[in-house]
């Protein structure tokens, strides 16, 4: 599940599952070091992945919270014409991505199956379709008694779709489809937390500071190409908001766990975060823009 970091399809939802205190801090990397001559190796690249946080676990928080259903907020799975590069394709099966993950949380049978079969259509055309189960997932989706099934196995496909195309040296797709359903997943945040303000939301909306410097890192690897450039354009404003945002770290009891069949140290630590009252509604609206400039990008 955590490595579905990259589908925001069940990060943002699971309240209470938060981020790994083993997680790798690679903090700021220069660009003059993400030349064609050193990039980011395959092993970096994918433990700054894992360490992303996933939608699902958002969802579940906005749900847990109270927050209402808002079929309004979803991007539009029915008009794909216009999506025809594959880079265009990747960015959009994330957004989707987190949309499906939405909308399994609040158990909206209907709507899965349209988002379904946009993801279907876009994985098909990135030739990523042989991971995603259509027949399975979409008679998962009639009964609501399989919402655990629908979840699990809809993680697993982005699992493995992420897995082949890192392998494939398509890396660059993969995190397209990760930037999608990050930002598609934070959009669903703010929206939410305008309709329903609460702390732990906030809290969890300002924890996005650390995985969007690591997403930024991601992307710049790929900054030779004009689209990833405009893409990072995008993304500045919000950037230099969330800079506002302070992030410390306490330190609790160490405990040993199984991992593995082996037993190991987990370092405990709780964050605090910090969001100043002019801060938060900026970080809302600019999520909002940059969400739309998406769609259209």
């Amino acid at each position: 599940m955590h490595k579905l970091a990259i589908v925001l399809i069940i990060a943002f939802v699971l309240a209470g599952c938060g981020r790994k205190s083993s997680r790798t801090d690679f903090g700021e990397i220069s660009d003059s070091l993400l030349s064609e001559s050193m990039a980011i190796s395959q092993q970096a690249m994918a433990e700054i992945i894992d360490n992303l946080s996933s939608p699902v676990e958002i969802a579940a928080l906005l749900k847990k919270v109270g927050a209402p259903f808002s079929q309004g907020s979803l991007a539009n799975p029915n008009d794909l014409s216009r999506i025809t590069t594959e880079n265009q394709q990747a960015l959009h099966l994330g957004i989707y991505g987190a949309d499906l993950g939405y909308l399994n949380i609040y158990n909206k049978r209907t709507s899965v199956v349209d988002y379904l079969t946009a993801i279907k259509n876009l994985s098909e055309d990135l030739r990523i379709g042989q991971f995603f189960d259509f027949v399975t997932l979409k008679r998962l989706a009639t009964n609501d008694k399989n919402l655990d099934s629908l979840i699990f196995i809809s993680v697993h496909s982005f699992n493995q779709m992420d897995d082949y195309l890192r392998t494939n040296k398509r890396g660059n797709l993969s995190a397209l489809i990760i930037t999608g359903t990050w930002i598609e997943g934070l959009y669903l945040a703010t929206t939410m937390y305008n309709q329903k303000p609460h702390p732990d939301l906030a809290e969890r909306i300002g924890e996005q500071k650390i995985v969007l410097a690591d997403l930024l890192l991601v992307l710049k690897n790929y900054k030779r190409d004009p689209y990833f450039n405009s893409l990072i354009e995008l993304m500045e404003p919000i950037k230099k908001l969330f800079d506002q945002v302070t992030i410390t770290y306490e330190l609790g009891e160490p405990e040993m766990v199984e991992e593995n069949g082996m037993l190991v140290i987990k370092q405990n630590e709780k964050s605090h975060v910090e969001i100043k009252p002019d801060v938060l509604p900026k970080i809302l609206d600019e999520t909002k823009k940059l969400r739309n400039n998406l769609l259209s990008l």
